[in-house]
């Protein structure tokens, strides 16, 4: 990963072309899409993480300290296996740059996003939807 603090911007280079979810109770649904497929989300309906961002953990592994920072995710953009995001950081250290990071999206408070129980609900047919991601 690279962190430009000067436009806020992170680069979490390297991402894998698939990403994994799941979601809380009382369903708890779990699964893997292309990452690609799960990009076009974050805009998606008037529930989106575009108008209501989402916070997340960036957990850096620097030899055998774990170090996390959280932060709101904005404006996610994927070009080949880099995602750029703009980010907020809510608490932690955000270094220059990392190798092995992991990254967690919390929807807590998002109970209509599409990966989230009441969004699967209320749009059923991604259940079928899901299964074309694999």
């Amino acid at each position: 990963m690279k962190f430009d603090k000067a436009t806020n911007k992170l680069t979490l280079t390297g991402v894998a072309p698939m990403t994994l979810f799941f979601t809380d109770r009382p369903e708890r649904i779990a699964g893997n899409m292309k990452t690609t497929a799960f990009i076009p989300f974050w805009s998606e309906g008037k529930d989106s993480f575009k108008s209501d961002p989402p916070n997340a953990d960036l957990s850096i592994l620097e030899g055998k300290e774990l170090k996390q920072v959280v932060v709101e995710l904005q404006d996610p953009v994927l070009l080949e296996d880099n995602l750029n995001y703009t980010v907020k950081i809510i608490s932690g250290e955000m270094p220059t740059t990392a190798s092995d990071v992991s990254v967690f999206i919390d929807i807590i408070g998002r109970p209509l996003t599409p990966l989230s129980f009441a969004g699967m609900a209320r749009r059923s047919y991604r259940r079928a939807y899901y299964g074309a991601y694999y």
